[in-house]
């Protein structure tokens, strides 16, 4: 408004933390004209919405405020497209996503990370509510994955969604009466976009393989279709370039669970020989590594270039293995997550792959998390790079935008009465971070709300106290994921310039950004 604008041009802009939002409200905009009309009103905030294909009602998401962490607190709502007769339809504790009208107008699906009585932390699920109010049910109770994505079919007799199945993501047919599945896709993949299309009877996807980051596939909605290729965007990478093998992995935990992951192997395997290691962890926790060509601050292809072997372990507290392996950082982050990541190189080594003497470990967020953890815990890995990871659970549970969804991990908050801060603590790497000797750098965004800066100079500091070789880089401007195209650069640099040094002792030679147009 034009005062707030007069307010920050004379600087007057002291605020109220986390009270100065403005709440997020429906418009409509007719297209010849540009008029604005507003569709909603009050003292809460849209935070998503799907008009049905008559359009005459809207299914939508209420929350009572912006802010991030009152996501918990929305809640699937119906109204007409007007915004008249709204009908609340959910009342519980738990996020919900993705609610869209059946096409008859009768029922609302949407995704809520939750079992059947909404209860928190639970690998996503499809659920269906009457549109008119009543209970809402889980549609495929017994389909032991994570239903990531789901839309209607065009007469609304079936459900087609995006699952996780651990390695790979798949489509799936879901009948809208009785949830029996049927699986329509299969392969060395994961689904990254899709959209079903029902006018035209086509689901658009992107599918990225071990040598595409995900061209365009067009699928058929009708039994016995396939998908078929529709861009060749990306065919260059194959013929331009020599990439790393990819391959599912299989181990066994401490505890005898078996766990999975993808593995990389070096650009020049010789069966026979051992090589160095690097272990990159998947943030979240709640998500899976997956066939594909791995994000590209990851560096993947290009440590499989100098000789590196890559092992992304899907370690307990991923999704797509079900709930009882999700849920296995209830009541404890670090139970057995660490465990699952270290049996992971120690099933290479025994395989005759990975030399143990030449090991390293990296990950952001989680895998950051998961990095700290590590380096407390064993002295094996010869680097260590984490990205915004935490380092304190207590320190960090107030000082980050999202705190409802970590509560689960340690049975309440660090503030409650009778508040299991023990617990907070002892699964904090910054307790055990007197037994680290192994050299690390943290990398971290200015302006990371999710697992703020503090975190990374905890773990930093400590470390140098300690003398143990260590640097913190710090990228202005930059969230929990860096966007930059120099930042990503260095951090991609730094990292294997780190990792050369310290594993392999050989030197390395960073490489620099394009020279910019005139």
């Amino acid at each position: 408004s034009p005062e707030e604008q007069a307010r920050e041009a004379a600087k007057d802009d002291v605020y109220a933390f986390e009270e100065n939002f403005q709440h997020r409200h429906l418009w409509t905009v007719t297209v010849a004209t540009g008029v604005a009309e507003r569709v909603t009103g009050g003292d809460y905030s849209i935070v998503d919405y799907d008009l049905s294909r008559d359009g005459m009602q809207i299914a939508l998401h209420r929350a009572p405020n912006p802010v991030l962490e009152y996501r918990d607190a929305s809640e699937v709502w119906v109204m007409g497209a007007d915004g008249s007769d709204p009908r609340r339809l959910t009342s519980n504790a738990v996020p919900e996503s993705g609610a869209q009208m059946s096409p008859d107008g009768s029922r609302v699906l949407f995704l809520s990370r939750a079992n059947e009585r909404f209860e928190k932390y639970y690998n996503s699920n499809v659920f269906l509510a009457p549109a008119d109010g009543g209970p809402a049910r889980v549609l495929a109770p017994d389909l032991p994955y994570e239903l990531s994505d789901a839309a209607w079919s065009a007469d609304g007799d079936a459900v087609f969604a995006v699952v996780n199945m651990g390695v790979h993501s798949e489509l799936f047919r879901l009948d809208a009466a009785t949830g029996q599945a049927e699986q329509l896709t299969d392969g060395r993949h994961s689904i990254g976009s899709w959209k079903l299309e029902t006018a035209a009877g086509r689901h658009i996807l992107t599918l990225r393989q071990p040598d595409n980051p995900g061209d365009v596939w067009l699928m058929g909605t009708g039994a016995g279709a396939t998908p078929t290729r529709v861009t060749r965007v990306f065919e260059h990478l194959r013929e331009d370039f020599r990439l790393p093998r990819q391959e599912q992995a299989q181990w066994t935990s401490a505890d005898g669970v078996t766990v999975e992951g993808l593995l990389f192997y070096p650009l020049d395997y010789e069966e026979g020989r051992r090589y160095p290691l690097v272990i990159q962890t998947h943030g979240g926790p709640q998500a899976s590594d997956k066939f594909g060509f791995g994000a590209p601050p990851n560096s993947i292809q290009v440590l499989a270039a100098l000789g590196y072997a890559v092992l992304q372990p899907n370690y307990r507290g991923s999704t797509g293995y079900g709930d009882a392996f999700l849920r296995d950082m209830v009541g404890g982050y670090f139970k057995n997550a660490h465990l699952d990541v270290i049996a992971g190189a120690d099933h290479l080594i025994a395989a005759g792959l990975v030399d143990g003497e030449r090991m390293a470990k990296m990950g952001w967020s989680g895998g950051g998390h998961m990095t700290n953890k590590v380096i407390t815990y064993t002295n094996r890995f010869q680097a260590a790079a984490s990205g915004a990871g935490a380092a304190n659970w207590i320190s960090m549970y107030a000082q980050s935008d999202t705190r409802s969804q970590r509560t689960p991990w340690f049975g309440g908050t660090p503030w409650q009465v009778d508040a299991p801060t023990d617990l907070y603590w002892e699964h904090s790497p910054l307790k055990h971070v007197s037994n680290v000797t192994t050299p690390t750098i943290f990398l971290v965004g200015e302006d990371d709300l999710r697992v703020p800066m503090p975190q990374s100079v905890e773990m930093h500091r400590a470390l140098k106290s300690l003398d143990v070789p260590t640097h913190l880089y710090v990228a202005p401007r930059e969230g929990h994921g860096w966007r930059e195209l120099r930042h990503q650069l260095f951090k991609m640099n730094v990292e294997l310039d780190w990792f050369e040094r310290h594993v392999t002792g050989r030197p390395y030679v960073w490489e620099q950004a394009p020279a910019q147009s005139e």
